[in-house]
């Protein structure tokens, strides 16, 4: 692949903990013992479940409206699509702009975090049987109505998702891997640009649903692969289509790629609540899910997962802990 795209430097980072700090605090990271135990070896957990939205997402929000009211171009509404946490993401930083909202979200979606949404001031429309065909139809929205249309991977919000890999990389100077889950890439080339942005030498490992795996299919092939989406418990993770920017950089930088199944990260979901009373999605327990998958590899290794997001619907946490 020829497309190169540029990541945040360190002083980025840093500018941006700045705005992100002025909406919370950095969120913790803790090595837990029964989780360690549980993995056979040292293991720590990013809590991005502790922010205001309970998902990493928010970062990215709040230093893409940022970036816009600098340059003079804030504009009167944005649309954009999503199956709950960007979406969440984009409704805080709007509201907190005076910007008016509209979000695009797949028809059966997490009732609760379409509450969340709604309850954020964001106008919610439902559309299509997957996050590709919400997505489109917020273009298709966007070029009618003139609203700004807020991608789901875009620069500026990656300056603000490096944050928390930065934070997590800074606080755990020795950790030798990290898995790092893609849904459609900001995250993990996030975690790419804390990495670099602080010369930290710990691996890292991509973590894609085995029902969704275009990312997985795209790296091995070297270029953009759609994928069916099937997975009935990684929201997060449901995306069809690769995003050409973001997997050139992951094809750089990923040590490889995990596939794991909605048995696995149920399992996992279940094993974070254990171990530690926090609640994970299925998304943001993805990256324990494989690292237990690797666990027979990890032995005497230091190991970081990151809980991305803890909105899961009741109805389904229940049954994932029964």
């Amino acid at each position: 692949m020829n497309i190169t795209m540029s990541l945040p430097s360190l002083a980025d980072i840093e500018s941006a903990a700045r705005t992100v700090y002025e909406e919370f605090q950095a969120t913790p990271q803790y090595r837990w013992s029964l989780l360690s135990e549980r993995l056979g070896t040292d293991c720590w957990l990013k809590h991005e479940n502790h922010n205001p939205v309970g998902a990493f997402k928010i970062r990215g929000g709040l230093t893409f409206f940022e970036q816009l009211a600098q340059s003079g171009q804030l504009p009167k509404s944005v649309i954009s699509a999503t199956r709950g946490n960007h979406g969440q993401s984009i409704a805080w930083a709007a509201r907190k702009n005076g910007v008016a909202c509209t979000i695009v979200v797949p028809h059966g979606n997490s009732v609760e975090k379409n509450a969340a949404m709604r309850a954020l001031g964001a106008e919610l429309i439902e559309h299509g049987d997957d996050f590709q065909e919400a997505r489109e139809h917020a273009i298709a929205l966007s070029a009618q109505n003139g609203a700004l249309m807020v991608p789901s991977f875009h620069a500026d919000l990656l300056r603000g998702v490096s944050t928390l890999w930065w934070e997590l990389f800074r606080a755990v100077p020795k950790m030798d891997v990290a898995y790092v889950p893609i849904g459609l890439g900001s995250g993990a080339c996030s975690a790419v640009a804390a990495k670099l942005a602080l010369g930290h030498p710990v691996r890292l490992v991509g973590v894609v649903s085995t029902r969704a795996t275009t990312y997985a299919d795209s790296i091995a092939a070297g270029r953009v692969v759609e994928a069916p989406v099937s997975t009935q418990i990684a929201d997060g993770l449901a995306v069809r289509v690769a995003d050409a920017g973001a997997l050139s950089v992951l094809m750089q930088h990923l040590d490889h790629v995990v596939q794991v199944s909605d048995e696995e990260v149920a399992a996992a979901m279940k094993a974070i609540f254990e171990d530690t009373h926090n609640v994970a999605e299925g998304a943001g327990a993805a990256a324990f899910a494989a690292a237990m998958q690797e666990r027979d590899q990890l032995k005497g290794q230091t190991v970081g997962a990151v809980l991305s997001g803890g909105n899961v619907d009741a109805a389904v946490f229940s049954k994932v802990l029964g």
